[in-house]
């Protein structure tokens, strides 16, 4: 039926019904909002529950991995300074004292003590002067001999120096002999003329061969007497003065350094210490040719005497 009658009266409007204007506040005012009501959890009657504090998650800050230190090289360690001298052990009994030694003859007999070696220019030794024995110290007379005419045996108990049976003194005339000079009591000098020490004592080993002397070096770096032993390599023989005399290039630093001379312990003769080597760069610096600036090309030498060439027949 209700829908016959609809379309018998067709669609109805609604009724038309007057509005109410509501007035409307200006845009500028904020209309402020409700706070939402709050919702009660708890039951009545139950204490408060305090309220748990907000927990932010914290921020991770990702760890940044710096860098290690350059690695720096610590500065090489500063050269050692050169050393002054040079040192070498000579054992007691390789070596014996020539100076008051008493020198024997085959059969064993003692027939006096050596005194003096007299040695040329080119430092080999030519003689031992010895003092024959008188009777009672009356007659002693000092008498030259060959220095092959001895043998020596530093190990030896008693006499350690042995005269040949068919020894004979040299009476050589000394102006008709080649320059020779006596080491003991020798003053030995620097290349400059100052005075390092005087000769007391030789040092000859078993091949009839000096190994070194014993210098009194007293005032040069103490006023206390003091003795060293030198090699016997490291002296030279030059004329002076018409001359010869020994020169040893010791300075005073180098006396000083060298241990004391003692009969009773082992043997330090010195030498001085050779000169440092230069640097390899300096060296080889030193030893490349020099190249001369003024030199030119051939090329263009050749050049320059064809445009004269060409400028002439011109």
């Amino acid at each position: 039926m209700s829908g016959c009658s609809s379309l018998l009266w067709g669609n109805q409007q609604a009724p038309i019904v007057d509005a109410t204007v509501m007035p409307v506040e200006p845009a500028s005012a904020p209309v402020a909002a409700s706070a939402p009501e709050p919702v009660e959890s708890q039951a009545a009657g139950e204490p408060e529950q305090p309220k748990k504090p907000v927990v932010k998650p914290h921020k991770v800050e990702p760890h940044k991995i710096e860098p290690p230190p350059p690695v720096v090289a610590p500065p090489p360690p500063p050269p050692p300074p050169p050393p002054l001298i040079v040192l070498r052990t000579i054992e007691r009994s390789d070596a014996r004292a020539l100076l008051d030694s008493q020198v024997q003859k085959p059969d064993g007999k003692v027939v006096g003590r050596a005194v003096d070696m007299i040695a040329d220019a080119a430092g080999k030794p030519r003689e031992m002067v010895v003092n024959l024995q008188g009777f009672l110290g009356v007659g002693d007379r000092k008498v030259n001999f060959a220095w092959g005419a001895f043998r020596f045996t530093p190990t030896a108990r008693g006499a350690p120096i042995t005269l040949n049976a068919t020894a004979v003194p040299n009476t050589a005339p000394k102006s008709d002999a080649p320059q020779l000079l006596p080491l003991l009591d020798a003053t030995v000098e620097r290349s400059n003329g100052a005075k390092v020490g005087r000769v007391v004592d030789v040092l000859i080993d078993g091949n009839a061969q000096p190994q070194a002397v014993v210098l009194d070096v007293s005032g040069m770096v103490s006023p206390d007497r003091r003795t060293i032993a030198a090699n016997w390599s490291a002296l030279r023989f030059v004329m002076r003065n018409k001359e010869l005399r020994p020169l040893l290039d010791l300075s005073d630093a180098q006396i000083n350094a060298t241990p004391p001379y003692a009969t009773d312990k082992p043997i330090r003769a010195v030498s001085p210490a050779p000169p440092p080597a230069p640097p390899p760069a300096r060296a080889a610096a030193a030893s490349a040719p020099a190249t001369p600036a003024a030199a030119s090309p051939p090329a263009a030498a050749s050049t320059a005497v064809a445009g004269s060439n060409a400028r002439a027949v011109r």
